[in-house]
């Protein structure tokens, strides 16, 4: 049979091997107790904010501690071009192994650092370091886990392994609402301020020492083996950093990855990581009940995430990706006009919204994995990726936060809407990769 003809068959298998399987369940687990540890940080930044800077001014503390989140989305793109980069040269699983230890050793960091009243200026020193250690582990997590999975797959359920990156994202947020809401609740006020907080990060630092022992059981991709075979045939010429092979040989799909990403991050971050806190801060709802509303809606997220990435599989990656951005387009001004503090409100907001997630999340990894050959995956999904995770997704916090107390809190709608029609116009000029053979 020829290369062209086993070539066509293998686009058409759907069944996942025992392989593949295992590959969703160990790269999910480590991926979600990884996010844990990223996403307790903005689900307690309105409490322990007061403890690492001066006394005085509460909205200053939160708005430097949100200034701090933002400040470790810069590291991103670094973790992203050198993680990457080792991913690519050395294997996906090996790079999933240090991302994953340096994600739990800073989350430790931040629940047993010192606060002000005890260390002075060292210690918002201390949490922004920390914050920049888990930065650089994010940025390089995505592009290394987006590409064992979708590698991992069966051609014709790609989107459908590659969706499971995302749920295990949203597992990590989920948990990290979850933990916020028993924490919130279970303990007195003063508690929580107190020592409560420290809890979180903790716990949230010992389920990532698990997830490294996850992660240790998983077997290299063929892929990788592939990328790695054609750079040692290559001429010397083609073994480069593969930071240098992206930005030469693959500038289009380089910026089609970093549009592909505005709308969806900086949407992601407003509804899944910042709506309780937001909703908090600005409508008065209680924090526990804000963040009740977010572990409601991360759980339908999590069980429509497969299905998207079978619809996908199915149709094609451009429908889902353009209904997602219209949905979110339509929708910005009524969400953000009728928010409130009611319970009920919010949780409806927070679905809808969630619903129409679905279709960038299910199909990120998929997208972007598709766009590169093996030899530069992780750093063509990673490193563009973070730079627009770190543009948008990282600032959206502080932004709408600014707006809120500086007067331009009706304006919120706008600055989401905006993001969605950009996504928009990506999504149905970009090409479908839906079918094409990966490697």
């Amino acid at each position: 049979m020829s290369t062209t003809a086993s070539a066509t068959e293998s686009v058409h298998d759907t069944k996942l091997s025992p392989k593949g399987r295992k590959a969703i369940v160990a790269g999910s687990i480590g991926n979600a107790v990884e996010f844990v540890d990223w996403a307790l940080y903005s689900t307690f930044s309105s409490i322990f904010a007061h403890h690492f800077f001066p006394p005085g001014d509460d909205l200053a503390a939160l708005l430097s501690t949100l200034a701090i989140f933002a400040v470790g989305f810069i590291m991103r793109p670094i973790g992203a071009a050198v993680m990457g980069s080792y991913a690519d040269r050395h294997g996906r699983k090996k790079g999933l192994l240090l991302t994953i230890t340096l994600m739990a050793s800073a989350t430790l960091v931040i629940g047993i650092s010192p606060t002000f009243a005890q260390v002075g200026y060292l210690a918002p020193v201390i949490l922004v370091l920390a914050r920049l250690a888990q930065g650089f582990a994010a940025g390089g997590e995505f592009g290394s886990a987006s590409a064992f999975l979708v590698e991992s797959a069966a051609p014709k359920r790609r989107a459908f392994a590659g969706s499971w990156q995302q749920v295990s994202v949203a597992s990590g947020v989920l948990i990290a609402s979850a933990l916020g809401y028993v924490i919130t609740t279970a303990l007195p006020a003063e508690a929580v301020d107190s020592y409560g907080w420290r809890i979180a990060f903790v716990a949230a630092a010992s389920l990532g020492f698990v997830g490294l022992w996850l992660r240790r059981s998983v077997e290299e991709t063929t892929s990788f083996a592939t990328g790695v075979s054609r750079v040692e045939s290559a001429g010397s010429a083609d073994r480069r950093n593969a930071f240098v092979r992206m930005v030469k040989d693959h500038p289009k799909a380089t910026l089609r990855v970093f549009g592909i990403t505005i709308a969806g991050t900086l949407l992601y971050y407003l509804w899944v990581n910042f709506m309780p806190t937001y909703a908090a801060v600005t409508t008065g709802i209680p924090l526990n009940q804000a963040l009740l509303a977010n572990v409601i809606a991360m759980v339908v997220f999590i069980c429509l995430l497969p299905f998207g990435g079978i619809l996908s599989d199915t149709i094609g990656r451009k429908p889902t990706m353009a209904a997602f951005a219209g949905g979110f387009l339509l929708f910005a001004w009524p969400a953000f006009t009728l928010l409130d503090g009611n319970f009920w409100t919010l949780l409806a907001i927070e679905l809808i919204g969630i619903v129409f997630l679905v279709g960038y999340s299910a199909n990120c990894a998929v997208i972007m994995a598709e766009q590169f050959p093996p030899e530069v995956r992780a750093t063509g999904i990673g490193l563009p990726y973070a730079l627009a995770v770190a543009i948008f997704g990282g600032t959206a916090p502080y932004i709408t936060t600014w707006m809120n107390t500086s007067g331009y809190g009706g304006w919120v709608w706008a600055y989401a809407a905006a993001a969605a029609a950009i996504g928009l116009v990506v999504y149905l000029t970009m090409p479908e990769t839906k079918g094409k053979v990966l490697d």
